[in-house]
């Protein structure tokens, strides 16, 4: 199964199959079915803070430090925080 860009996963997860072909386990697709359901009625701070983490969490994929900091900083959002820093650069 060829998977590429943001929603390529979960097409993945929605038909249960993993990347290799594989049936994704029952129990974990449960779970993980769960957990969203869960996550959707959570009440949300705001679409912008939502898209800061996301620029974060995916750009330390395909940026260094320096890199992504200064464009977050260009882009008008603060700066990589001292605990992203630990978490995704450390």
């Amino acid at each position: 199964m060829a998977i590429a860009g943001p929603d390529g996963v979960d097409s993945a997860i929605q038909s249960g199959v993993d990347l290799d072909g594989s049936p994704i386990p029952a129990d974990k697709l449960a779970l993980y079915r769960e957990v969203m359901e869960l996550e959707s009625q959570r009440a949300r701070s705001g679409v912008l803070k939502s898209m800061r983490n996301r620029v974060v969490k995916t750009g330390a994929k395909h940026f260094d430090q320096a890199t992504l900091n200064q464009r977050l900083i260009e882009a008008g959002w603060d700066g990589l925080k001292d605990k992203e820093i630990a978490f995704y650069f450390s």
